[in-house]
């Protein structure tokens, strides 16, 4: 694919559809889903999508900030949003914090409630949030001191977005970030104790098929490198205004289900650590793909078994 000059803040932001309507004191989904721990057990995980200020990044391909409010939610919201979905969710083993942009951005979620959130999920075995590689500092440590406080068996976990490490590409994002950053990120919080996660896109835009899939492998391999445990690979989607506008001027297409069969196969094969990929609207992204949905099946099922299985 050609290439072009990263868009700015202002190009992005004009490109988007209204926002949903999103309550402060509501997180505005969860769930609990299976996934493969490190140890090859299947354990059940609440998710839960908290409603909060959106991300001051304007990642080119992100959708996230449809269910975000304008405004720092008031101090007291996050903790009830908890509550509100641990009560109607079963039990789970382990709890998964996504906050459509960044946990340790004080106008995301209040460092205020630190203490209160900690006390809502200080019995999960594992404590996962999602964060920007540049945004933290000494919350981080602050949030994690009281966390293993109440529970000093707790496993907290750091998921960041990694995205591609394809100069172009990366830069093309507007995600403010160099993988030297990245790198850096990883390196203080595993000097914390902390195990990292990374999101991993396939197919971002300015790349076509076949380098999609060779720069998917080189971004899940860095990311290894920078001593990641668990990578999630996404299918980079449209829906968020940009996207559209990209794929018209031909720098953008979703990637094949083929091509998520083959990265997920070449990473597992790698046994550097656990690999997802994420199967959210699998289904209509595979429309007249040969045999998609036992293929999405297969996927998985690979998820779950972290192996390679024969094709359906």
């Amino acid at each position: 694919m050609m290439s072009r000059r990263p868009l700015n803040d202002k190009a992005i932001l004009s490109a988007r559809p209204p926002k949903n309507t999103v309550d402060a004191s509501r997180p505005y989904a969860f769930l609990v889903e299976k996934e493969c721990q490190a140890n090859g057990d299947i354990d059940d995980v609440a998710v839960l999508f908290l409603t909060n200020r959106e991300c001051p990044y304007r990642c080119l391909m992100c959708d996230l900030w449809k269910n975000t409010t304008d405004e720092r939610v008031p101090v007291g919201a996050i903790p009830e949003q908890i509550d509100h979905a641990l009560h109607r969710l079963p039990a789970a083993s382990h709890i998964k914090l996504y906050n459509s942009g960044n946990f340790f951005d004080p106008l995301a979620i209040p460092p205020e409630d630190y203490e209160a959130i900690a006390t809502r999920v200080n019995n999960f075995k594992t404590v996962i949030v999602e964060n920007h590689p540049r945004m933290g500092g000494d919350r981080v440590r602050v949030f994690f001191d009281i966390l293993r406080t109440m529970n000093p068996a707790v496993t907290f976990e750091v998921a960041m977005g990694l995205e591609t490490i394809h100069p172009a590409a990366l830069a093309l994002l507007n995600k403010r970030m160099t993988t030297a950053h990245y790198r850096h990120a990883c390196d203080s919080l595993l000097a914390l104790g902390i195990a990292l996660r990374a999101f991993i896109l396939l197919r971002p835009p300015s790349l076509d098929e076949d380098e999609g899939r060779e720069w998917a492998m080189r971004s899940i391999e860095f990311a290894f490198d920078c001593g990641v445990a668990t990578v999630s690979v996404i299918p980079t989607r449209g829906g968020n205004g940009v996207m559209e506008q990209l794929r018209r001027d031909g720098l953008f297409a979703p990637p094949s289900l083929a091509s998520l069969e083959s990265v997920m196969e070449s990473a597992l094969a790698l046994e550097r650590g656990r690999v997802f990929v994420d199967l959210w609207d699998a289904e209509r992204g595979s429309v007249g793909e040969a045999n998609g949905s036992l293929r999405i099946e297969r996927l998985h099922q690979m998820n779950l078994l972290q192996r390679v299985i024969p094709q359906p």
